[in-house]
């Protein structure tokens, strides 16, 4: 395919992205019968448009994870719900926790035991209003100006809050989870809390719904080798967990739904 106009280019890139969840550089170049760094321009301006998410090499597709924390509730519920059972099992009775802002760790607060004694600290108010009707659990709640699209405190404020906690466990939000690009972010601050309460903790725990797998938002966080448990739903690609599982992160699958 020679000679490609701009957006014959970009119309393939999409494709493709929407195909194979990846696209490289140096494959498209050669492609498209262009310069590298044409192919780099395009994918520049794609992700400008909110496109694509730029990575090393070439591009993933732009995480699905957007919208406000009451919009995200709403969606996917009942997978949400299944991931949250099978985090639950990896929460041991008598240890500090630290749930970070997001939908899925919302269902998470919710699917604990009553009997699970634990201090569970968190950014999200409405993670803390869900963990005060547990009775076997004490609550920290985690101070600073409330982001209404996160749904959790971040800032200054936030971080100093948390420098006082050392959790046994992060159960760490995820707008993006991909091999290569690591757990990302779309919000800066968001990203700096999360690395931040990650770096606190003895082990972190991502629990993600399969359409944030393959995935990238603008902000890192944190490598999946950094990700000591992966809690993914029931239709995960065995192939694919087994390369999380080389990273050293290890997989929980979660029952299917009905």
């Amino acid at each position: 395919m020679q000679d490609f106009l701009l957006r014959e280019r970009q119309g393939v890139i999409s494709d493709r992205l929407r195909l194979n969840g990846r696209v490289l550089a140096t494959e498209l170049a050669l492609e498209f019968g262009v310069s590298e760094d044409t192919v780099r321009r395009d994918l520049r301006e794609m992700a400008a448009a909110g496109l694509c998410e730029r990575v090393y090499g070439g591009a993933l597709p732009i995480s699905p994870a957007r919208g406000s924390l009451t919009q995200r509730i709403g969606f996917a519920v009942d997978r949400k719900q299944a991931l949250a059972r099978a985090a639950t099992q990896q929460i041991a009775a008598g240890s500090t926790v630290f749930f970070d802002a997001g939908s899925t760790n919302l269902a998470i607060a919710n699917a604990l035991p009553d009997e699970l004694a634990l201090t569970a600290a968190t950014n999200a108010p409405a993670i803390a209003a869900a963990l005060i009707d547990k009775p076997s659990v004490n609550v920290i709640l985690i101070g600073g100006m409330v982001d209404r699209q996160t749904g959790g405190s971040l800032g200054a404020k936030a971080l100093r809050d948390m420098e006082q906690i050392s959790p046994d466990l992060c159960i760490l939000g995820a707008c993006g989870v991909d091999l290569e690009a690591g757990i990302t972010a779309f919000g800066f601050e968001d990203a700096e809390f999360k690395r931040y309460a990650a770096s606190r903790s003895k082990k972190v725990l991502v629990a993600a719904t399969s359409e944030k797998f393959g995935t990238a938002a603008p902000h890192g966080i944190l490598p999946v080798a950094h990700c000591e448990c992966l809690v993914v739903e029931h239709d995960a690609d065995p192939a694919i967990l087994a390369d999380y599982r080389a990273r050293g992160c290890r997989t929980v699958v979660a029952e299917k739904t009905n």
